[in-house]
């Protein structure tokens, strides 16, 4: 899946657009009634692995929609490190996909919404590899919206 114009040339439409399909993915959970997060890996210009949390369906705590976008990024690209890589997640990542990227060597992450009590951050941005960027606030509320709309309605 391309997308019509280089990242380089407007990075924030580009980081909009990107994020809009982790946000389909997060759909896709909150639509099987799992916790609605979505990610997506993009490798120049072309998405190369995408997930939604699966914990529920796997009974795995650790299918977390990072972990699913990295494995099929991984096989979609032949290798283990995702270095040209730009993961996009609707929800900050935890300490274990922060710690994943680490290991992948993920390029940039960019998250929508911040996840106060879980998120990685409250940990501190030194779980990421050195050369990885962080760009956090994409379509935030988009994202926040759905995580409340899954947690009201389990709660209603």
């Amino acid at each position: 899946m391309y997308f019509n114009f280089s990242e380089e040339e407007d990075p924030v439409k580009a980081d909009e657009h990107y994020m809009r399909l982790a946000l389909q993915e997060a759909q896709k959970a909150y639509d099987a009634e799992e916790i609605p997060i979505g990610a997506v890996v993009v490798c120049k210009g072309r998405v190369v692995g995408k997930g939604h949390n699966l914990t529920e369906q796997l009974n795995d705590v650790t299918a977390h929609a990072e972990m699913q976008a990295f494995t099929a990024a991984s096989q979609t690209l032949g290798g283990k490190y995702l270095k040209d890589c730009t993961l996009y997640v609707t929800i900050e990542p935890c300490v274990m996909c922060a710690g994943a990227s680490y290991w992948m060597q993920v390029s940039r992450i960019v998250f929508g919404a911040r996840e106060e009590k879980r998120g990685f951050i409250s940990k501190g941005t030194h779980l990421l590899h050195p050369k990885t960027t962080l760009t956090q606030g994409v379509l935030a509320s988009e994202c926040a919206a759905l995580m409340t709309r899954f947690f009201s309605s389990k709660r209603g």
